[in-house]
């Protein structure tokens, strides 16, 4: 089980990652723009969880 989500954790954490170096360049970060990166770590992560339970 931990194997099939492992992918998706990595890739989960690229997006943080990528979504930080952005945020930290910026004094101010808009509400829309933290919802779209949990949207896209819940999009991510809910596919996952999809394909390990069917």
């Amino acid at each position: 089980m931990m194997d099939t989500r492992e992918p998706v954790i990595t890739e989960a954490l690229a997006v943080i990652d990528k979504a930080l170096a952005e945020m930290l360049r910026r004094e101010l970060v808009s509400a829309v723009e933290v919802g779209d990166l949990l949207l896209d770590l819940r999009t991510l992560l809910s596919a996952s969880a999809a394909t390990t339970d069917a």
